[in-house]
Protein backbone atom coordinates (compact mmCIF):
# COMPACT_ATOMS: atom_id res chain seq x y z
CA UNK A 1 0.00 0.00 0.00
CA UNK A 2 1.34 3.44 -0.90
CA UNK A 3 1.73 6.19 1.66
CA UNK A 4 2.38 9.91 1.70
CA UNK A 5 4.64 11.83 4.09
CA UNK A 6 2.72 14.23 6.36
CA UNK A 7 4.10 17.10 8.44
CA UNK A 8 1.85 19.22 10.66
CA UNK A 9 3.74 22.21 12.02
CA UNK A 10 2.68 25.00 14.36
CA UNK A 11 4.50 28.27 14.97
CA UNK A 12 6.08 26.63 18.03
CA UNK A 13 6.81 23.01 17.12
CA UNK A 14 6.38 20.04 14.83
CA UNK A 15 3.11 18.40 15.90
CA UNK A 16 3.14 15.34 13.63
CA UNK A 17 5.58 13.87 11.15
CA UNK A 18 5.04 10.47 9.59
CA UNK A 19 3.64 8.40 6.77
CA UNK A 20 -0.09 8.21 6.10
CA UNK A 21 -2.55 6.39 3.88
CA UNK A 22 -5.12 9.22 4.00
CA UNK A 23 -5.52 12.76 5.37
CA UNK A 24 -8.77 14.70 5.85
CA UNK A 25 -8.91 18.35 6.85
CA UNK A 26 -11.16 21.43 6.66
CA UNK A 27 -10.44 23.29 3.43
CA UNK A 28 -11.73 26.77 2.85
CA UNK A 29 -14.42 25.53 0.46
CA UNK A 30 -15.19 22.28 2.30
CA UNK A 31 -13.65 19.07 3.60
CA UNK A 32 -10.54 17.88 1.75
CA UNK A 33 -9.47 14.26 1.48
CA UNK A 34 -5.94 13.53 0.30
CA UNK A 35 -4.51 10.21 -0.82
CA UNK A 36 -0.95 9.40 -1.94
CA UNK A 37 -0.26 10.76 -5.43
CA UNK A 38 -2.74 13.65 -5.04
CA UNK A 39 -2.33 16.52 -7.50
CA UNK A 40 -0.23 19.43 -6.26
CA UNK A 41 -2.23 21.98 -4.28
CA UNK A 42 -1.76 25.02 -2.07
CA UNK A 43 -4.81 26.33 -0.21
CA UNK A 44 -5.90 27.93 3.03
CA UNK A 45 -7.56 25.76 5.63
CA UNK A 46 -10.21 26.63 8.20
CA UNK A 47 -10.07 25.92 11.93
CA UNK A 48 -10.90 22.30 12.62
CA UNK A 49 -9.64 18.74 12.89
CA UNK A 50 -6.93 17.21 10.74
CA UNK A 51 -7.48 13.44 10.64
CA UNK A 52 -4.44 11.40 9.64
CA UNK A 53 -4.85 7.70 8.90
CA UNK A 54 -1.32 6.48 9.56
CA UNK A 55 0.45 3.73 7.61
CA UNK A 56 -0.19 1.24 10.42
CA UNK A 57 -3.97 1.89 10.30
CA UNK A 58 -4.19 3.95 13.49
CA UNK A 59 -5.45 7.53 13.42
CA UNK A 60 -3.94 10.77 14.63
CA UNK A 61 -6.08 13.87 15.25
CA UNK A 62 -4.71 17.40 15.32
CA UNK A 63 -6.70 20.60 15.84
CA UNK A 64 -5.52 23.51 13.70
CA UNK A 65 -6.71 27.09 14.03
CA UNK A 66 -6.60 27.60 10.28
CA UNK A 67 -3.48 27.83 8.18
CA UNK A 68 -1.99 26.73 4.88
CA UNK A 69 -1.97 23.31 3.22
CA UNK A 70 0.62 22.32 0.64
CA UNK A 71 0.23 19.03 -1.19
CA UNK A 72 2.99 17.52 -3.30
CA UNK A 73 2.71 14.04 -4.87
CA UNK A 74 4.65 12.44 -2.00
CA UNK A 75 4.43 15.03 0.79
CA UNK A 76 1.73 16.99 2.65
CA UNK A 77 2.61 20.00 4.79
CA UNK A 78 0.09 21.67 7.11
CA UNK A 79 1.26 25.00 8.52
CA UNK A 80 -0.76 26.61 11.30
CA UNK A 81 -0.07 29.28 13.89
CA UNK A 82 -1.82 27.06 16.42
CA UNK A 83 -1.95 23.27 16.27
CA UNK A 84 -2.84 20.98 19.17
CA UNK A 85 -2.69 17.18 19.29
CA UNK A 86 -6.12 15.65 19.85
CA UNK A 87 -4.99 14.01 23.07
CA UNK A 88 -3.88 17.41 24.42
CA UNK A 89 -7.18 19.22 23.83
CA UNK A 90 -8.85 20.43 27.03
CA UNK A 91 -12.63 20.86 26.74
CA UNK A 92 -13.01 22.92 29.92
CA UNK A 93 -10.27 25.32 28.83
CA UNK A 94 -11.77 25.61 25.32
CA UNK A 95 -15.26 26.20 26.73
CA UNK A 96 -13.91 28.94 29.01
CA UNK A 97 -12.10 30.58 26.08
CA UNK A 98 -15.32 30.36 24.05
CA UNK A 99 -17.26 32.15 26.82
CA UNK A 100 -14.60 34.86 26.92
CA UNK A 101 -14.83 35.27 23.14
CA UNK A 102 -18.64 35.52 23.37
CA UNK A 103 -18.27 38.27 25.98
CA UNK A 104 -15.73 40.05 23.78
CA UNK A 105 -18.21 39.97 20.88
CA UNK A 106 -20.90 41.51 23.10
CA UNK A 107 -18.54 44.19 24.44
CA UNK A 108 -16.74 45.07 21.19
CA UNK A 109 -16.30 48.83 20.85
CA UNK A 110 -15.07 48.90 17.25
CA UNK A 111 -15.31 46.91 14.05
CA UNK A 112 -11.75 45.68 14.59
CA UNK A 113 -12.54 44.46 18.11
CA UNK A 114 -15.68 42.73 16.80
CA UNK A 115 -13.75 41.04 13.98
CA UNK A 116 -11.06 39.77 16.38
CA UNK A 117 -13.61 38.48 18.86
CA UNK A 118 -15.71 36.84 16.15
CA UNK A 119 -12.64 35.12 14.74
CA UNK A 120 -11.61 33.85 18.18
CA UNK A 121 -15.15 32.60 18.79
CA UNK A 122 -15.09 30.64 15.52
CA UNK A 123 -11.73 29.08 16.43
CA UNK A 124 -12.97 28.04 19.87
CA UNK A 125 -16.17 26.56 18.43
CA UNK A 126 -14.08 24.60 15.92
CA UNK A 127 -11.74 23.42 18.68
CA UNK A 128 -14.65 22.12 20.77
CA UNK A 129 -16.12 20.37 17.71
CA UNK A 130 -12.72 18.82 16.94
CA UNK A 131 -12.41 17.61 20.53
CA UNK A 132 -15.82 15.96 20.41
CA UNK A 133 -14.99 14.31 17.07
CA UNK A 134 -11.71 13.05 18.54
CA UNK A 135 -13.49 11.60 21.59
CA UNK A 136 -16.08 9.83 19.41
CA UNK A 137 -13.30 8.06 17.51
CA UNK A 138 -11.67 6.83 20.71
Amino acid sequence: MSTIRVDVVSAEESIFSGDAKFVALPGEAGELGILPGHIQLITRIKPGAVRIEKADGTEEFVFVAGGILEVQPHHITVLSDTAIRGKDLDEAKAADARKQAEEAVKNAKSDIDLAKATSELAVMAAQIAALRKYRQKK
